[in-house]
């Protein structure tokens, strides 16, 4: 459903169905989805505005992304948020974490409807918020996701491969945090990623956030398992 809830939300999607089964544990959460983004930008009436000042980007040189990109942000920043919208999100939030609503932290992600494409990868190139806690900063956050669909980096991205910037929606996932005190933090590859090796699997891992790892704050360990003797003396 990457057409509805983004490349990571599907993806986040099927683990919790699947993996759940082999005793995976996956944060739970709730998409916000590509639809609501679409509604956010006509109840503001933003789609032509944005297309008006992105019309006016040098596309050759990008020598005023900066401010193209500037003006995008400030356009979906101040955009007052719509009521159904607003209503949709809470009532679904309420739902989901019941009595913990407004006291659990979640997780606030954004999930671009052309992530994890063939022929281009759009990861680490929106935002997502950590630790939120209450309905003003879910909704602070969400509108922040939706803001950062316009980064200059990410412009320049569907600039050079060729994407329609009014195509490309953003879904938004809600997800409970988890201790990142009580472990580590990481990437699981099922093979080697620099020999392509079947039998190995290369687990990195470093105490508290996963962010951290992602944006290259720390080094972190890693690991080597072989397949062939998983459970038993299998770390290479």
């Amino acid at each position: 459903m990457v057409a509805e809830v983004g490349g990571k939300n599907a993806s986040l999607g099927e683990m919790i169905s699947q993996l759940h089964l082999l005793g995976i544990q996956v944060p739970d959460g709730f998409a916000v989805t590509a639809a609501a983004y679409r509604y956010f930008l006509s109840a503001n009436h933003l789609g032509e505005k944005l297309v008006a000042i992105l019309e006016g980007l040098d596309n050759k040189n990008l020598e005023n992304l900066g401010d193209v990109g500037a003006q995008c942000r400030n356009l979906i920043k101040n955009a007052p948020i719509p009521k159904a919208w607003e209503q949709a999100i809470l009532q679904e939030y309420r739902k989901f974490f019941g009595a913990d609503a407004g006291e659990v932290s979640v997780a606030v992600r954004s999930s671009a409807t052309a992530e994890d494409l063939p022929n281009a990868s759009f990861a680490g190139q929106h935002d997502s918020f950590l630790n939120i806690q209450g309905e003003a900063s879910l909704l602070r956050a969400c509108q922040q996701c939706y803001l950062s669909l316009f980064n200059d980096r990410a412009i320049k991205y569907r600039v050079d491969h060729g994407f329609d910037h009014m195509e490309v929606a953003l879904s938004i996932g809600v997800q409970r945090m988890v201790r990142s005190d009580l472990g580590c933090a990481g990437v699981a590859f099922t093979l080697d990623p620099e020999t392509g090796h079947e039998n190995i699997i290369y687990i990195t891992g470093a105490w508290g956030l996963g962010e951290n790892v992602v944006q290259g704050a720390v080094n972190p360990d890693e690991y080597y398992f072989f397949k062939k003797q998983f459970g038993k003396r299998n770390i290479v």
